[in-house]
């Protein structure tokens, strides 16, 4: 497993730890508002291996209370599996970024315990999916799988939606909200433009926006709030 990006400690990726976050390349969407898009296109070089790594964490052992896994998008890695049981073993937490295209990985992750918490992507309302992620065609069937697994699971997990002035409207947010339906958390993250981003035409929505689009999720969710408002 190469390594394309390491935060040696960081207190807000993984809520209530402090933890170190792990990037790793590749993904299989193309969201043109991505600020990670050049672990996606293959750009950005690794920085260090697996061995690289696990001598790192070795050394944070009863300093650091996880790792959080990100991308680029780690559940089309092959070798995910082994590398989670490898962090497990050293005794961290693992938080699990994933967009949710592949609820055959997470079931797996879920079913065997591998994860203590999972941050799940809803880009967008399952109409607008396609071209919310870059791409020309997309069927929400495996996004609905693995919302259906988590909402279900005993874990603790959050769904998250970056607001794209320029892809999300009132009536998305309440298909949104009608989607996850009885989830635990979801945030509205606010999109802020980086010279990593792939559009640079994109903006972020105001404040009265963000707030207006909680105002329309919340009834349907347990707790939602933003975050990242500038």
């Amino acid at each position: 497993m190469d390594i394309h990006g390491l935060q040696k400690m960081t207190l807000l990726d993984y809520p209530e730890h402090v933890a170190a976050t792990v990037f790793l390349g590749g993904c299989d969407f193309r969201c043109p508002f991505c600020h990670n898009y050049e672990l996606v296109d293959g750009s950005f070089s690794p920085i260090m291996t697996e061995d690289d790594l696990f001598s790192f964490l070795q050394k944070r052992v009863g300093i650091l209370d996880g790792v959080a896994i990100t991308g680029g998008e780690p559940c089309i890695r092959q070798d995910l599996i082994t590398f989670i049981k490898k962090i497990r073993s050293l005794g961290f937490a693992i938080k699990l970024d994933t967009n949710g295209n592949h609820p055959e990985v997470l079931d797996r992750i879920l079913t065997e315990d591998l994860a203590d918490y999972v941050a799940m992507d809803i880009k967008n309302s399952p109409s607008k999916y396609a071209s919310t992620i870059g791409l020309d065609h997309f069927d929400t069937k495996n996004i609905d799988k693995s919302v259906s697994m988590l909402l279900s699971s005993s874990i603790d997990y959050e769904f998250r939606t970056t607001v794209v002035k320029q892809f999300h409207e009132d009536s998305d947010f309440l298909q949104i909200g009608k989607w996850l339906s009885g989830a635990k958390n979801y945030y509205l993250q606010q999109f802020t433009s980086r010279n990593t981003v792939p559009d640079s035409t994109l903006s972020s929505p105001s404040a009265d926006e963000m707030g207006r689009f909680l105002n329309i999720v919340s009834p349907h969710v347990e707790h939602a709030a933003i975050r990242g408002m500038s």
